[in-house]
């Protein structure tokens, strides 16, 4: 996404399954390469990865 992702919004790159279609390719961004999954903010579901992720971007957005 060029201009970035904005909050809320799902990632253009995702699939049907939302899996990431760039996922090991040389093109896909760095942001997205270096995350590291981590239960702390993960969760142990879905659903609270993206509640942590709402919240994360509802309240560091600059």
């Amino acid at each position: 996404m060029p201009q970035g992702k904005p909050a809320g919004k799902v990632c253009i790159h995702l699939n049907e399954e939302l899996l990431c279609e760039l996922f090991g390719q040389a093109d896909r961004p760095k942001v997205c390469s270096d995350f590291s999954f981590d239960t702390e903010v993960c969760g142990s579901s879905r659903t609270e990865a993206l509640e942590t992720l709402n919240w994360l971007e509802k309240n560091t957005a600059s």
